[in-house]
């Protein structure tokens, strides 16, 4: 922000700057629409973090966003196909694939991924708990993590400590929608040859 402006306008745009996609233009933008509002909107902002804060929980059984200590709407959600569980990093994760609208199973947020480098083991994770819901019924557990080394490390320890009878499946990986094979990477090349779909 400018020199001259007040301290704690510049402090409020500081602020602002840490949250994700805020640059400092956005960050100042948002902090003058805030100071300069003539209703109670700037409280009403402020009560509002300030609630969901206090109020939102991870879900006891999945690690998705719910209010205190009950269970998050999905697990409350009888229509769905508990089945199938869909094992996420972090809750974060579930909204992309919530918007898509093709899953309509459960889910289980690990709250991570195996990383010896940074000290993060399984005993991190909420891997125990997933190996305790997997025992009620569940038919096939889906793998969506990242495809880097630390995805891999747990894809690879989840499928050697799941049950045999489980189904374990993984996300495919390759070609984006509207990527050219001319600008994709030799790894990406290699899944897509990889997880290849036969058209007959």
């Amino acid at each position: 922000m400018p020199v001259g402006l007040p301290p704690s306008l510049l402090k409020l745009s500081e602020q602002l700057r840490r949250l994700p996609g805020a640059g400092p233009r956005s960050a100042e933008r948002m902090a003058l629409a805030l100071v300069r509002s003539h209703n109670a909107w700037p409280k009403d902002l402020a009560t509002a973090i300030l609630e969901a804060q206090a109020r939102v929980k991870l879900c006891p059984r999945c690690g998705f966003y719910a209010e205190g200590e009950e269970l998050c709407d999905i697990c409350r959600d009888t229509s769905r196909d508990s089945t199938t569980l869909c094992v996420v990093e972090t809750a974060n994760d579930v909204l992309p694939i919530e918007r898509a609208g093709i899953y309509r199973g459960l889910y289980h947020c690990l709250g991570g991924k195996i990383s010896p480098l940074d000290g993060i083991g399984p005993e991190h994770l909420r891997i125990g708990s997933l190996l305790e819901r997997v025992e009620s019924g569940v038919g096939e557990v889906i793998v969506a993590l990242g495809n880097d080394v630390e995805g891999e490390t747990t894809s690879i320890f989840l499928s050697g400590h799941l049950p045999t009878h489980l189904r374990i499946s993984r996300l495919a990986q390759g070609l984006p929608m509207g990527g050219s094979i001319e600008i994709a990477d030799s790894l990406t090349l290699g899944k897509a040859m990889e997880n290849r779909l036969s058209l007959r």
